[in-house]
């Protein structure tokens, strides 16, 4: 495959994303439409990003100035915690996301975490949003399995995705299975483990083997496992090189060598939510600059 083809995944509605995305979580506000733009031009098609993240006006912006026609971007953006649990108000809110981005739908809409109480509230509005036809295809993020069968229990619609924390050094195995069995395409967020993994030995020497990068390594890992990836980066040698994945392939065992790295542990802030397990936790915690 030319390293400028897009792969696309089908999701069960018929809908067909890029494989290989772009996320914009931390980018300075200063740099974001600058930064989005650049990616697009780049041969980036799926920009994500969320109402959490503070940029969903500069990511418009920077789609404008791409000077690439919105038809052809799969944009991605979530719904804050914060707006959950009450039905209109939730959809007065994505209505002000959309202002935001500059559009008139997005192509895909997220839960960004299962609020206690009030998730499958927030998913009929999820529903309704998508049969209006402001979001080719609907789906959650940190869904755990037993916030997948509930939520299934009650929707009328399936979600098509999962985006789950997912690198080498955490698998969410039960999570996985249990998507992969019930056709939602999962999605990983933090792919290369905010940078943790790039030094590793295993990974390296598979790297230079192949002679490409440990980000590169990474990413064909968790492409070849069938994962959409949003890898992020300011600088534009590393957005082409996290996009040139797909000249190589890694054999069983390295594949192997990899999945032997996995630690099974969150990124530290997990356990601020209530929903995690702690009962000093919050529903609507928002995680600070500096802690992911």
């Amino acid at each position: 495959m030319n390293k400028n083809q897009q792969k696309l995944i089908k999701l069960s509605n018929g809908v067909e994303m890029p494989q290989i995305g772009f996320g914009v979580w931390k980018i300075p506000f200063n740099q974001t439409a600058k930064t989005v733009a650049n990616a697009i031009k780049n041969n980036y098609r799926l920009i994500d990003t969320a109402k959490q993240y503070g940029n969903e006006e500069q990511v418009g912006q920077g789609i404008k100035e791409s000077g690439i026609d919105r038809k052809q971007i799969f944009l991605t953006t979530k719904i804050f915690n914060g707006d959950q649990g009450n039905f209109d108000q939730l959809r007065n809110a994505f209505n002000g996301q959309l202002k935001k981005l500059g559009t008139d739908h997005v192509d895909l809409l997220l839960l960004h975490w299962p609020v206690f109480n009030k998730y499958i509230e927030s998913w009929r509005a999820l529903e309704a949003i998508y049969n209006d036809g402001q979001a080719r295809a609907i789906g959650v993020c940190n869904f755990d399995v037993e916030h997948l069968k509930d939520l299934m229990d009650h929707a009328k619609i399936m979600p098509m995705i999962n985006q789950i924390e997912f690198n080498p050094h955490i698998h969410q195995p039960e999570t996985v299975a249990f998507c992969q069995d019930h056709h939602i395409q999962l999605e990983a967020w933090s792919p290369l483990g905010n940078g943790q993994s790039l030094s590793n030995p295993v990974i390296s020497k598979i790297a230079k083997k192949h002679e490409k990068s440990p980000a590169q390594v990474i990413l064909r890992w968790e492409l070849q496992q069938g994962f959409i990836v949003i890898p992020k980066s300011v600088h534009e040698e590393r957005m082409q090189e996290n996009r040139n994945v797909y000249d190589f392939e890694l054999d069983a065992d390295e594949m192997e060598a990899i999945a032997m790295l996995d630690e099974e542990k969150h990124s530290i802030w997990y356990d601020k939510y209530k929903w995690s397990g702690n009962p000093n936790g919050r529903d609507d915690y928002i995680a600070k600059p500096g802690e992911f």
